[in-house]
């Protein structure tokens, strides 16, 4: 580019013969040029020098300025740089022009008019008396504003904040100057109005927790919780911005200049005459709301709300989830169960429109009753079956088998099953049913104790072979016991060296336990026993006397021998 400038000032500079005719500049100075040329991106500038300055075209605020013969004053940083040119600043020269100007309006906080010229990082770009300025986001307004691009192009009036001539920069603010105008316009109004008074505003602005409202030039607070005696999400679903309304003066801060007005307050409660719309034990309609971990709540008319517990939807079934029962926005029909207007709640049972089975229970099942159901869930305790809608009973593991040790009821019963029981508790004030599954059939201990007695000699095969002694099978799936101190073969660890499953015994009865269905057998009986065997085996059976012994209870008293 210097080439060019050079190109086009060959004629120019013809020698110092023309130097003399040249007036006298000094660095620092403001001079009135002319412009000469309009190149690609920089203007030449005759100052009266041997040589035109050069200007960057982006120190023009509009290009359409650079305009060949017109007149541009500029600030003479240098009379010439190395190549012989002088060096000169509009921008330099426009804000020394405009800084007395500024530095009044700043002295005497006097608001000057800025322009949006485009928006900046943290805020806009104004101009102001010809300068660029900053406009910071948040000095922008009151409130925050939601989208700043829209006010580029536009005018307003600011107030200068600060003014550095050295970052040349200039800081100013519209929200300063809003908040003192607001501030007059509020002393003024509350100065006119008392707590109580009806007035007439306009919606200026909405915002999440409320509306600010324009009482005659200053804004009064109408929170989301005073727009109506109803749950409100958000203001726009009761006032519009623009719409005019009467509202209530609630409160008057000469301290802080806070003004909050209500609307809701100048209609009636909708829970004052509850009780007598809504009596307890009456039933009332409504439609689901929200449904919560806890419950249902169900609007019965605005602003009046009543909860179904998650406990009151029915009176069979355990609901975890209200899901399970109802759905957002259903119609139900439910009966008021209390009512609480002080903290004003309601509530609501579904399950009381309904009758509850178990209040006709003992018409409908006995005890000893053969019934059919359907298995509904396997517990580590039992099965539950369910005999009707919304009634069930229990099958405990001790109740599934005459003959086995049930773990656990997957072992005998599957999940859907269809079983038949006998009832053999019902707990109407707890809501219980106790079934069994064995009573449904002939207890075969009983067959055994018909064909075998104490005394008797039998022959048994080993089936198991624990530390306290041996267990064999006897007839009907039942099984018997030989305790160690009655085995013939060894003791202790010998035991399983000296017997095999599968081995046949020839045994002996000791005891038959008819209450806890056990059967202690004994091997040794049948051999001649010395009388300290004999006195061993008496006090062995004295030891476990008939109400006492059963299988585990051995096992447990003989786990150390």
């Amino acid at each position: 580019m210097i080439e060019d400038i050079r190109d086009n000032q060959s004629g120019t500079q013809s020698g110092d013969i023309y130097a003399t005719s040249f007036p006298i500049l000094r660095e620092g100075e403001i001079v009135t040029g002319t412009i000469i040329k309009r190149l690609a991106n920089a203007v030449l500038v005759d100052i009266g020098l041997k040589a035109e300055g050069v200007l960057p075209l982006e120190e023009f605020r509009n290009p359409d300025e650079v305009v060949e013969g017109r007149q541009v004053q500029v600030y003479v940083d240098a009379l010439e740089d190395k190549d012989g040119f002088p060096v000169i600043s509009k921008k330099k020269a426009d804000f020394q022009l405009a800084w007395e100007t500024i530095k009044e309006k700043s002295g005497n906080a006097e608001p000057v008019v800025a322009k949006v010229l485009h928006r900046v990082k943290g805020g806009l770009a104004v101009d102001v008396l010809g300068l660029d300025a900053f406009l910071p986001g948040s000095q922008v307004d009151i409130r925050p504003v939601p989208n700043m691009d829209e006010l580029v192009g536009k005018e307003f009036e600011v107030k200068i904040l600060s003014v550095n001539w050295h970052k040349k920069n200039i800081v100013v603010s519209r929200r300063a100057l809003l908040e003192e105008r607001q501030e007059a316009l509020r002393r003024e109004v509350m100065a006119r109005i008392q707590v109580g008074d009806v007035i007439e505003g306009t919606v200026k602005t909405l915002t999440d927790f409320g509306a600010f409202i324009d009482i005659g030039g200053a804004d009064a607070l109408l929170h989301i919780s005073d727009l109506a005696w109803v749950k409100v999400v958000h203001p726009s679903e009761v006032v519009q911005v623009g719409g005019k309304l009467k509202v209530k003066v609630l409160s008057l801060d000469p301290n802080t200049g806070r003004i909050t007005v209500g609307l809701k307050q100048l209609s009636p409660h909708p829970w004052e005459k509850v009780e007598e719309k809504y009596p307890i034990g009456s039933r009332v309609k409504g439609r689901v709301t929200t449904l919560a971990e806890y419950g249902a709540f169900v609007e019965l008319e605005k602003g009046i709300e009543g909860l179904i517990h998650i406990s009151e939807m029915s009176w069979t079934k355990t609901i975890h989830n209200p899901a399970q029962v109802l759905a957002v926005d259903q119609e139900v029909e439910a009966v008021v169960l209390n009512i609480d207007k002080e903290n004003r709640r309601i509530s609501l049972g579904l399950k009381q429109t309904m009758p509850d089975p178990w209040s006709l229970i003992d018409e409908r099942y006995y005890v000893g009753q053969r019934v059919t159901g359907k298995v509904k869930s396997l517990k580590d305790f039992g099965a539950f079956v369910e005999l009707e809608e919304g009634i069930e009973g229990l099958i405990h593991n001790a109740d599934l088998s005459w003959t086995k040790r049930v773990k656990h009821p997957r072992d005998v019963l599957k999940k859907g099953q269809g079983v038949e029981t006998i009832i053999l508790e019902i707990d109407k004030e707890n809501r219980r049913i106790a079934l069994g599954l064995k009573q449904t059939q002939e207890d075969p201990f009983y067959r055994l104790t018909q064909e075998m007695r104490e005394g008797d000699v039998i022959k048994a095969r080993v089936v198991d072979i624990p530390k306290p002694g041996i267990v064999v099978s006897l007839n009907y799936g039942i099984e018997g016991f030989v305790p160690l101190s009655q085995l013939v073969r060894g003791g202790g660890k010998k035991v399983k060296e000296s017997y095999q499953i599968g081995e046949e015994l020839e045994l002996k009865v000791l005891r038959i336990d008819l209450n806890n269905r056990r059967v202690l057998l004994s091997e040794k009986a049948l051999q001649p026993q010395t009388p300290e065997e004999e006195e061993e085996t008496k006090r062995l059976l004295e030891e476990l006397p008939p109400d006492k012994f059963t299988l585990e209870d051995h096992l447990r008293d003989f786990k150390d021998l």
